[in-house]
């Protein structure tokens, strides 16, 4: 699993992608949260909090994902090494692992830096002392498992189709799905709103936003990361049969 958890490092910031998604993020993030005019933009919410940030986040990392995620397997279908990726001394598990490790380290560092935020708005904040740290806290530790979700349905729709561009578009579709479908619907419907709802990652995430860390919105998360990566490793046994 070592091995293929450097190799995807390698192949990110060995290309100019690892440093465009870093840079894309950022700076999407900056122009809606200090330049643009609008409800993102927290130099003109008259609230000392960074919570525009972490509503508009998983909206970027929605596109932002799937871009790093699309070339994991079909690009390796598409080239014929997905054959001899297969006959390495390595499980499924361990194939799908360090992929999807390796494609969540790439979104961590993009994450990183956003800490100036937190920085700037706790320590320069009127009035002083309003920053609230703990809810803060939380919402990262949301962005993380949302983080995770996402990579791993990325890894799936990868697996599905050779062409980058198809997965790309699954994999977006499948992650809205997820995080705003579930949601949406549950306001179509008159009966079992709040039990739809709880089936979208949008539900889980907010609550653990409010600096409350559920062991429901936990299992939640893990149970979808890990439901995607269960169904990414039977698609490649598929692929070896």
């Amino acid at each position: 699993m070592k091995a293929i958890l450097l190799r995807e490092i390698k192949s990110f910031f060995g290309s100019p992608i690892g440093y465009m998604v870093v840079a894309i993020f950022l700076i999407l993030n900056g122009l809606f949260l200090l330049v643009f005019e609008g409800d993102f933009n927290i130099l003109n919410s008259g609230f000392a909090d960074l919570n525009p940030f972490f509503t508009l986040a998983p909206w970027i990392l929605i596109f932002l994902i799937p871009a790093v995620t699309m070339r994991s397997f079909s690009d390796e279908k598409k080239q014929g090494t997905i054959e001899l990726l297969l006959t390495k001394p390595l499980s499924g598990w361990q194939i799908v692992n360090g992929k999807f490790i390796g494609s969540f380290l790439l979104i961590i560092i993009a994450l990183v830096p956003t800490l100036v935020y937190v920085f700037v708005i706790s320590k320069y904040g009127s009035p002083a002392g309003s920053f609230d740290l703990g809810s803060t806290i939380g919402s990262y530790f949301g962005l993380l498992f949302l983080v995770a979700s996402y990579t791993s349905i990325g890894l799936f729709t990868s697996t599905l189709s050779e062409n980058q561009i198809v997965a790309f578009i699954m994999a977006v579709f499948f992650c809205f799905l997820f995080y705003f479908g579930f949601e949406g619907i549950s306001t179509l419907s008159v009966s079992f709103t709040d039990l739809i709802a709880s089936l979208g990652m949008d539900f889980h995430y907010k609550s653990i936003s409010r600096g409350v860390i559920d062991t429901r919105d936990i299992l939640y998360f893990l149970s979808v990361t890990v439901l995607f990566l269960a169904a990414t490793v039977y698609q490649l046994k598929s692929l070896k049969n």
